[in-house]
């Protein structure tokens, strides 16, 4: 037979089924297992379409998610435009009372949100003021400290340092003050010179009685 030859020809293996026409089976297969044959060409024909088979399956199911966050996201862009006012012509009563009762939610949770923050930062400057009013109570007890020092000093300290002061003007005025020198040698003769002084002196205090009061001299 041809496909006998043919399997020999070509070291393959051959399965023949024929049908003739008044429907007798004829079949042959160059191994001892016809089945065994017939299942290596049905994972030969149909496993490719089989493997692709779970990419279609992805694909498809891919563009059903993506239609479905399409559905999503216009869903949520209308209610954004809704929420700002916008586009409620199409809504009807009950979704504008739905829509209204979300926008008091969200105003009531807004409201809560401020005052919980102004309390936070009113709790805040309390305890930066308790925290100045220590430091300023601090600051006054070293002041009074002070002041008591400086109360239990001792008078004479204070007259001491005036007594120091008293002694360098002294000290200062005697070395401004220069004493008369008087001559030590004797004369016996007419000395001109002291006759001539003591004349001027004379002179000068006859002076000084006309204006000078005779109580004050």
């Amino acid at each position: 037979m041809k496909a006998y030859e043919l399997s020999v020809l070509c070291d393959a293996e051959v399965a023949l089924i024929v049908f003739s026409n008044r429907g007798k089976l004829y079949e042959f297969c160059s191994t001892s297992n016809m089945l065994k044959t017939l299942e290596r060409y049905q994972k030969c024909s149909y496993g490719v379409e089989e493997t692709n088979k779970p990419a279609k399956e992805l694909e498809q199911n891919s563009y059903r998610e993506y239609l479905k966050v399409k559905a999503r996201f216009e869903v949520l862009q209308r209610t954004q435009r809704n929420f700002l006012g916008e586009d409620l012509g199409p809504l009807n009563t009950k979704e504008l009372e739905q829509l209204e009762r979300q926008l008091e939610s969200s105003l009531n949770q807004v409201r809560s949100t401020k005052t919980q923050f102004m309390l936070d930062q009113l709790a805040d400057l309390q305890n930066k003021e308790h925290m100045l009013l220590e430091a300023n109570r601090g600051l006054t007890i070293k002041l009074d400290e002070i002041s008591s020092r400086n109360s239990l000093r001792p008078p004479w300290e204070g007259d001491d340092q005036q007594n120091m002061s008293y002694g360098h003007h002294h000290a200062q005025s005697q070395g401004l003050f220069q004493p008369l020198e008087c001559n030590p040698t004797l004369q016996i003769g007419y000395n001109q010179v002291g006759s001539d002084q003591m004349t001027g002196t004379t002179h000068v205090t006859q002076q000084v009685h006309g204006f000078i009061p005779g109580w004050m001299l």
